[in-house]
């Protein structure tokens, strides 16, 4: 039997701009994480988990499931990877044995909260396909796969940033710049220690969200028609990005709160933030934290100074239905 993981993320800066040639920083949450089970069996079948059983106690538990985890489970996610593995090894020509095998997941990572629950589903049940043929994929290939299994399998608007965290693990400084892109198909990726980071927290809503679809509207296409706001955004996003590395290196931490703010500051002015995300920055940043969407919504991420300042967060934000963590990243 073969067991893999992967685990939740959190954007810390430059975000969204992964997505559109830019840079990024972000970090690999280890409290919560997607697991995958992989063993032989006579038939190939991929096991439901409870978010695949249209199963309900009554009406509220239909709605309230359904508010939190999306229409969708993991069996189409999985299902997906499976086709696109098999394309990439039929591209470079890899005949896999005929070995059918049974696949299970589970995952912890909050739902709908731009955490990369879906990513950390696929980048782990693609570890697992991995080991079950023995076969070694680079891991920037890892993360191309994993995006592409939701870009052109399942249609949905990414970026890699999720995929490379999720696959490279620790803190990685992420810089996606469109020729080296265009040319080996991947961007650099820095590893960076995780002890730069100190006191750093992540929250995350509780009660019912609001999809981070919500997050992503039009701004695509209007990037593409080399709309001056949206294309400054995302070059200003990733100079955020490269000078949050700076930042990181140096230990100039008050650099570090200025431009996690920033971060978000400037998302208000091209993204529709719902009054629930727009709340949890507010309250912690009245804290004197700082606070940055750790995604595209329901999740921030941010920098604080002192225990007792963790303990006022925790307090602010569990009054509103967020809970606060420290985020255990190696």
């Amino acid at each position: 039997m073969i067991e893999t993981y992967a685990y939740a993320r959190a954007g810390l800066l430059g975000n969204p701009s992964d997505g559109y040639f830019g840079k990024t920083i972000s970090l690999l949450v280890r409290n919560f994480r997607a697991r995958v089970l992989l063993y032989p069996s006579a038939r190939l079948e991929i096991r439901p988990a409870k978010a695949d059983l249209p199963v309900f106690d009554n009406l509220d538990d239909l709605y309230n499931s359904t508010r939190w985890r999306g229409y969708y489970g993991g069996i189409r996610i999985v299902q997906a990877l499976i086709v696109r593995f098999l394309d990439y090894c039929k591209e470079k020509r890899i005949d896999l044995p005929e070995r059918n095998f049974t696949l299970e997941y589970e995952s912890t990572v909050p739902l709908r909260l731009g955490m990369g629950g879906s990513s950390a589903i696929i980048t782990a049940a693609l570890r697992a396909l991995m080991q079950y043929y023995s076969i070694e994929i680079p891991v920037p290939i890892q993360a191309n796969l994993v995006l592409e299994t939701e870009t052109r399998e399942l249609g949905v608007s990414a970026g890699l940033q999720d995929r490379v965290i999720q696959a490279y693990g620790g803190v990685v400084y992420m810089d996606f710049n469109e020729e080296l892109m265009k040319q080996q198909g991947y961007g650099r990726y820095e590893s960076l220690d995780p002890a730069l980071l100190g006191r750093l927290y992540v929250a995350y809503r509780t009660s019912l969200s609001e999809g981070t679809e919500l997050f992503h509207n039009n701004v695509r296409e209007r990037w593409r028609r080399g709309e001056p706001l949206v294309v400054e955004a995302m070059k200003t996003w990733a100079s955020f990005a490269e000078q949050g590395r700076e930042a990181l290196l140096a230990g100039d931490r008050r650099r570090l709160h200025e431009l996690i703010n920033a971060n978000f500051d400037l998302r208000t002015k091209l993204y529709e933030i719902g009054e629930g995300n727009l709340e949890m920055i507010h309250a912690a940043r009245e804290c004197g934290v700082s606070a940055n969407f750790a995604g595209s919504g329901g999740a921030i991420v941010g920098l604080y100074e002192s225990d007792e300042q963790f303990d006022q967060l925790t307090g602010a934000l569990g009054k509103i239905g967020v809970a606060v963590i420290r985020p255990k990243i190696a």
